[in-house]
């Protein structure tokens, strides 16, 4: 079935032939003639069967069908909910392709940008906005913006706004639009709780399911490589040795585990990008604008990327922390294999993970492939710890969180502790060791070795602080 014989608007199509496409995808087919009509819709298909055309080329069609009002003023008419900017900023390019040849205004709201434009987009009554629910409200509770024109009203990834804490604030702006309206619900998955809420934003709704729910395209090859935890950088950069992993996302669980893996892959010259909550939002479009272009080769990334990111020709994804919900497990591998694309999603599980990898099968109905790495080893032992914190920051960024308190020495020869590489987070410690700085199993100061008024260091530290301050 060809874009022309769903009713949408010609200038619509002639946007979509020129940006490549020549016909939809099944959730396309099925949901375009639907919405067209002004029903409410809840759509479920899987991670990159094109959900977001779905929604958007039918909603320029009616936006462009409709006249502007008598007296001139333009209203906001069609407003679109996202849980992250990098999919609110997804949705707003997919839109200027489809609307490129369409009289229509459109803007996103969302964080960590100026407040600025997005006041006075709200305020000129765009005919689009894009938004995460938090900007969005905060604005709106500055007295920003007039919803009461608004017809259609979409939310993209429910389910993970409802992960996110969104479903209150949510609540308030619906509270603010019109009763009389479209209300159109977009997932990859869609949970028991969703479904309950659907009776509560949406009237007589026309649900839509294409394949089975909640599981992974069936266009991604999946496999697991079981492995000691302390070997996973090891794994990970001899995988990369591949030429065939040429766009790769890599999963990891904290935003310093990622700047971890990072450091570690640009040590060994494979160029790579980071995206986690701790960048800019720059830094983040700056991220993700390298890796759709091949700038670089690798965008390592925390569950904030697992929605929102459309990057075309991603090869594999790998996730270096295996995700304790299988949710985002079909969120993180679905951003390969996008649009009928074949692509790889491998998963590094340690004996911690075995419960989740379990609970994954029980999730998709399937067990997944477990495969061993081509001459790799992985009977290498774990590297010893470190004797100390690592320059610059005393070990605490590297180590992704804060090192339990431990005694440090006292007095120590100034106030700067007698010496070098001491944590910033262990002031006026003494003798040069940084707080939670790793010992050896015995040392000469070691209490068992010596009992505490025979400790050398302890008659040092006296000997000093009777001396005096030195010059």
């Amino acid at each position: 079935m060809p874009f022309t014989a769903l009713g949408l608007d010609p200038r619509i199509v002639q946007a979509v032939q020129e940006a490549g496409y020549t016909e939809p995808t099944p959730i396309q087919a099925a949901a375009i003639p639907v919405i067209i009509t002004g029903q409410d819709v809840t759509g479920i298909a899987q991670t990159g069967t094109g959900k977001t055309a779905a929604f958007t080329l039918p909603l320029l069609t009616r936006m462009a069908s409709a006249a502007d009002p008598a007296n001139g003023r333009r209203r906001t008419r069609a407003l679109v909910l996202a849980p992250t900017r990098e999919l609110a900023v997804q949705i707003e390019e997919n839109v200027r392709t489809y609307a490129k040849h369409l009289p229509l205004t459109m803007a996103t709201v969302f964080g960590g940008v100026g407040e600025r434009p997005q006041i006075n987009a709200l305020r000129a009554g765009t005919d689009l906005i894009i938004a995460c629910p938090g900007r969005l409200l905060d604005l709106l509770g500055q007295g920003h913006g007039d919803f009461s024109g608004i017809e259609t009203l979409i939310l993209d990834e429910a389910d993970r706004m409802l992960d996110m804490g969104f479903l209150p604030s949510i609540r308030r702006i619906i509270r603010g639009l019109p009763k009389q309206r479209q209300t159109l619900l977009f997932s990859a998955t869609l949970s028991k709780e969703i479904e309950t809420l659907t009776t509560e934003f949406q009237h007589a709704p026309k649900t839509i399911q294409i394949g089975r729910r909640s599981n992974p395209a069936e266009t991604v090859a999946q496999w697991v490589y079981e492995i000691p935890a302390h070997l996973k950088p090891n794994l990970l950069g001899h995988l990369l040795e591949d030429p065939a992993m040429n766009s790769v996302l890599v999963f990891t669980r904290t935003k310093h585990g990622a700047d971890r893996i990072a450091r570690r892959l640009e040590a060994l010259q494979i160029p790579c990008g980071t995206l986690h909550s701790n960048r800019s939002q720059n830094q983040r479009l700056k991220a993700l604008k390298d890796f759709r272009s091949g700038l670089v080769r690798v965008l390592v990334a925390t569950d904030i990327a697992a929605r929102g990111i459309d990057v075309d020709g991603i090869s594999h994804v790998v996730n270096y922390d295996f995700p304790p919900h299988a949710e985002d497990y079909v969120h993180r591998i679905g951003r390969t294999g996008r649009a009928q694309a074949i692509g790889d999603a491998i998963s590094f599980v340690s004996s911690e993970d075995t419960g989740a990898l379990r609970d994954l099968e029980r999730f998709i109905g399937r067990g997944i492939l477990r495969k061993k790495a081509e001459g790799f080893d992985l009977s290498a032992p774990a590297p010893p710890r470190p004797a100390g914190p690592p320059p610059g920051r005393g070990g605490n960024q590297s180590q992704g969180g804060q090192r339990p308190p431990q005694r440090r020495p006292q007095g120590g020869g100034g106030p700067s502790g007698g010496g070098e590489g001491r944590s910033p987070n262990a002031p006026g410690g003494g003798g040069g060791r940084g707080r939670g700085e790793s010992r050896a199993p015995v040392s000469a100061h070691d209490p068992s070795v010596y009992p505490r008024h025979q400790d050398p260091r302890r008659r040092q530290q006296q000997q000093r602080r009777a001396a005096g301050p030195q010059a």
